[in-house]
């Protein structure tokens, strides 16, 4: 079994509304050996190997239907079981995962093996660790049969441990993960902006960012008074808070005067460390402050080392988020209690078989280890890891109560004394921070510190939330929330509105349409497209930006308060979406285009592929009534509203649409034209003669009439009133700064050029319905190509519908072959134009866009139509306008008789009369002025 290619959707796509990954799996000479096959040893080798597998349920959808699976009948194949493994896989690293869906590709042997992640590159090690699994536990017969590179030194269980340690690294930390379920629980859209734990809430001018449990709001001078424990210490004590006595030192010798000076015991630790690393606390000898010095630098980034009086009682960490105390946890350091029977290493054992406990952040509590820092408390208490401890007795082995160490917490918010409440919310105001915990130290916090005592012994800045999320005992808080309701208070916006657009042809166009439509109404608007993106109108990247790393570029830029996403078929079927719903989206029309590519061979499938897009709008889906494969869609439309798009006022579905109280934008006509109107709530509103839309060429070319709906219908659908629509429409035309490749004109020769990215039959069939309608009192002549890796039965389509609309035609290929000869392509369109009616004599192949272009522009003449099909477009535009451009200059400042210069007496001698008047001095000849 070995995977052959793999995706990774980001986004929705054709498998689920999540993102999930896809492996095509090849089984090899495994598709003869289902699982019933293989037998019960290896299913109970592989369950013992997972245990968690038990609890699958597969189809039968209860406990122990995945094994029941695996032995009924034949089994299951393998591609199947590899499915519920990488879930299981990653389940045991803590991610929540449970889709996944195995089928096959249509080649025998092969299955598209799909499953969902949290993290992409724990995702992908966990399919290829199952993979891993499943081949290793093959009986030995089987795996002679298979060509598989098999690793004798193979150990699941050290590889699982060492995929748990990774997946810990590159997953989120327990804090970033609950911040993000309280996002996802209040509808707030996040985006992860690097490997760790930089997140952003939010879309566009609406974000707001988080590290770990620090937020945009967090004040940087606060983080730095927090880190520095002298400052924290000093700023508090000066208000009276309560906090042990503390000296600042800088050597072993200087540490151990300062204890002596507070007075044993004493703690030290790091002037800016953190999460309890290199704290050493209780310590009663000169040479115990010696080693403690030397533990604390070494995790200190600061040369200054503190020495603080030792405050006893148990160890409180009090959350306060944005001036209020939301938590209070005890903390206890990780211990054992001893039976009377067991050694403290068994102990130590028995403590990690709790289920809750787990490697690293894994699981709510850290397992317990015997390392150094045990070893040295043991070696205190004189015991060692044989030890068997009485009955009862407790052992701590650790000094510190963290979690991350095998600590335990208990939840104490609710008899928190006010007074204690007051200091720490006090505390956290003192030092700045939107996000505080604060460290306390009391033998009851039930009772206020002015009456039994206590200290203040740390201020964090990006203070963990496990402990209060998910506390060993007691009620879990909701600090996550609290995080969230600062950073987006009820009632305020995450979102930016986004409109999507897809299709086969005129998605650019439209995407164009309706960001020209909102920018004029006042928007900042982002835009992907295939020419770029782009942000308020400005170009920022050059390219093809159209899949779902561009619309994140978007969504990610905190000027955009509006974005429009053009969505084209390659990044729907590599990558999927990039973000999880849009609010308006429209499919304009599926046609032949890209077919048999990236496993999409027929319109079918296309447009399962381009219906992702339509899926997840939650306002308002634009659908094309005159194009059978959208009007289909309609069925998996979970949006409020369908608008319908047609050309045809007759349409019987749109009438009854109408009728019903929807939405409609219909092309009707009149005697003055085609007016462009909206249907909506039984209101019919007529918005402009579609000859006024510059793009249209005076209504001639159809098909931007067509996307002038669709936009007209996406921009009334985010609430635009007909006047911004009108003059939005009025004001965009086809030129090629605003659209480059989309119906550019060029009227400065004597002949008409246009130019156009026409590629597939359908937009070549557009453009030859244009010249049809245009008119034209010379030649019309094209220059045209087909993409290389198109099928060729479209560039068969393409040939067709460029027959019998022009008069001579240029045949080129493009720069890029993409696998065909070098005249491959102009060839082919060649004899099938033969075969419909056109001449040898009005065909020319030319072997490169260039040259074919400058044939066309030299053979054209006045009165003539140029269309240009380009690939390149920027460079092809260029060599139209530069065409014969120093001919053309001369020819304008050529005067056009010779200049002389005439005297008053000369004209009066020849019989002229000056006639001077308040209209000024004019000549008079025989009778009647001139000018």
């Amino acid at each position: 079994m070995k995977i052959v290619s793999t995706n990774v959707f980001v986004g929705p796509n054709i498998w689920a509304g999540f993102p999930v990954i896809r492996h095509v799996v090849d089984l090899g000479v495994l598709e003869d050996w289902p699982s019933a096959k293989l037998g019960d040893v290896w299913i109970e080798a592989l369950v013992d190997a997972l245990p968690g597998l038990r609890e699958h349920g597969c189809s039968y959808r209860e406990a122990g239907g995945l094994i029941r699976r695996l032995r009924e009948g034949e089994g299951t194949w393998l591609g199947h079981v590899a499915e519920h493994v990488a879930l299981e896989i990653q389940g045991v690293a803590g991610s929540d995962v449970t889709f996944g869906r195995t089928r096959g590709t249509g080649v025998p042997g092969q299955y598209n093996l799909v499953y969902e992640y949290r993290q992409r590159d724990v995702g992908l090690d966990a399919g290829r660790l199952a993979i891993r699994l499943l081949m290793h536990l093959l009986p030995d017969h089987v795996k002679k049969l298979t060509d598989y590179d098999y690793d004798a030194e193979f150990d699941f269980a050290a590889e699982l441990k060492s995929f748990v340690l990774s997946a810990q690294r590159r997953e989120f930390g327990p804090s970033t993960a609950s911040l993000v379920k309280a996002a996802e629980e209040r509808d707030i859209p996040w985006i992860r902006l690097n490997n760790n734990s930089l997140v952003q809430f939010g879309h566009g001018k609406f974000q707001q960012r988080i590290q770990a449990t620090i937020t945009s709001q967090t004040k940087h001078i606060a983080v730095e008074i927090s880190c520095d424990k002298e400052d924290t210490h000093n700023m508090l004590s000066d208000l009276g808070l309560p906090v042990p006595q503390q000296r600042l030192v800088y050597s072993p010798n200087e540490a151990i005067r300062a204890a002596r000076r507070i007075g044993y015991p004493v703690v030290v630790k790091p002037l800016d460390g953190n999460h309890g690393r290199g704290v050493s606390i209780n310590l009663t000898e000169d040479s115990q402050i010696e080693v403690a010095f030397h533990e604390a630098k070494a995790q200190s980034k600061s040369r200054g080392i503190l020495v603080e009086q030792y405050i006893t009682g148990m160890d409180h960490r009090m959350l306060v988020v944005n001036g209020e105390l939301v938590a209070v946890a005890k903390r206890v350091p990780g211990h054992v209690v001893g039976d009377g029977k067991h050694t403290i290493a068994q102990l130590v054992e028995i403590v990690n078989q709790d289920p809750r406990r787990g490697i690293g952040h894994e699981k709510v509590l850290t397992n317990l280890e015997l390392d150094s820092q045990a070893e040295r408390l043991m070696a205190d208490a004189g015991h060692t890891a044989d030890t068997v401890l009485p009955a009862g007795e407790v052992f701590y082995l650790r000094s510190t109560a963290n979690l991350s160490t095998g600590g335990t917490a208990i939840d104490m918010t609710d008899v928190c004394h006010p007074d204690n409440k007051d200091m720490a919310e006090r505390t956290i105001k003192a030092v700045g921070l939107d996000v505080g915990g604060v460290d306390f130290l009391t033998s009851d916090i039930t009772k206020s510190y002015k009456d039994v005592g206590g200290a203040i012994v740390e201020v964090n800045a990006a203070p963990g939330f496990r402990m209060h999320v998910a506390p060993s005992e007691g009620k879990p808080r909701d600090v996550s929330g609290k995080v969230m309701d600062m950073l987006f208070p009820p009632g305020t916006q995450s979102r930016i509105p986004i409109g999507a657009i897809t299709g086969t042809n005129g998605k650019t166009t439209t995407s164009r349409m309706l960001a020209h439509i909102m920018k004029s109404s006042g928007k900042i608007v982002g835009m992907t497209s295939t020419d770029g993106v782009y942000v308020d109108g400005k170009l920022t990247v050059k390219g093809d930006m159209t899949g779902p790393a561009s619309a994140q570029m978007v969504l990610r830029d905190p000027s955009v308060d509006f974005a429009v996403m053009e969505t084209a078929r390659g990044g729907l079927v590599r990558s999927g979406l990039g973000y999880q719903r849009c609010d308006v989206s429209a499919c304009l029309n599926v046609a032949s285009d890209h077919l048999g590519m990236g496993g999409i061979n027929t319109l079918e499938e296309l447009a399962v592929v381009k219906r992702v897009v339509v899926e997840t709008a939650t306002d308002t889906v634009v659908l094309n009534a005159d194009d059978m494969h959208c009007l289909r869609m309609a069925d998996f439309c979970h949006a409020t509203h369908i608008c319908y798009v047609t050309m045809n006022s007759d349409h019987p579905l749109v009438k009854e649409h109408i009728r019903a109280g929807g939405r409609a934008v219909v092309l009707e006509k009149a005697m003055n034209g085609d007016m462009i109107t909206i249907y909506a709530k039984g209101l019919h509103m007529p918005v402009l003669w579609s000859h006024l839309i510059p793009a249209t060429l005076e209504g001639k070319a159809l098909y931007n009439v067509q996307n002038a709906m669709f936009a007209c219908a996406m921009a009334y659908a985010f609430g635009l009133d007909l006047d911004n629509i009108r003059h939005g429409l009025r004001t965009f035309d086809s030129s090629f700064f605003q659209a480059p490749g989309r119906t550019n004109v060029y009227d400065e020769h004597p002949f008409k050029v246009i130019l156009d990215y026409g590629h597939n039959p359908a937009a070549i069939a557009a453009m030859g319905d244009l010249v049809d309608r245009l008119d034209v009192h010379g030649r019309r002549i094209a220059v045209a190509a087909m993409p290389g890796d198109r099928r060729d039965e479209d560039i068969v389509e393409g040939a067709k519908a460029l027959a019998g609309h022009f008069d001579h035609y240029f045949l080129k290929p493009d720069d890029d072959r993409r696998g065909r000869g070098e005249m491959e392509v102009p060839n082919m369109l060649r004899d099938v134009l033969l075969q419909h009616g056109v001449s040898d004599s009005q065909i020319t192949l030319v072997g490169s866009e260039v040259e074919a272009i400058e044939r066309g522009l030299e053979a054209a003449q006045p009165g003539d139509l140029l269309v240009v099909f380009a690939d390149e477009l920027a460079r092809s535009w260029k060599q139209i306008i530069y065409f014969k451009k120093a001919e053309r200059e001369a020819a304008a400042v050529a005067p056009t008789k010779p200049e002389r210069t005439v005297g008053f007496e000369e004209l009066l001698a020849g019989g002229d009369t000056l006639i001077r008047d308040e209209r000024g001095v004019r000549l008079a000849r025989g009778g009647e002025e001139a000018d």
